[in-house]
């Protein structure tokens, strides 16, 4: 599980800040994006040589580690 949460980074010089895969400029927020839209990982990584399919294991970590709490409040508008 680590060694796949290394793959995310930030750098406030890399999309301002925001968490990408391997210091690329691939925000994670864009493969959760994509696979939500319905997108495979075969068509992810067809249009996105750069990226391996360990990166979308640890977009999907990242995102399961950042709902880890112990309580979610509702924010009013």
């Amino acid at each position: 599980m680590n060694a796949l949460l290394e793959r995310i980074t930030t750098d406030s010089e890399i999309c301002h800040g925001k968490p990408v895969i391997r210091g690329l400029r691939y925000p994670v927020q864009l493969l959760l994006e994509l696979l939500a839209s319905g997108m495979s990982r075969k068509e992810i990584l067809d249009d996105f040589p750069d990226l391996q399919s360990e990166d979308i294991n640890a977009a999907l970590m990242y995102a399961a580690q950042l709902m880890d709490v112990k309580s979610v409040h509702k924010l009013s508008a």
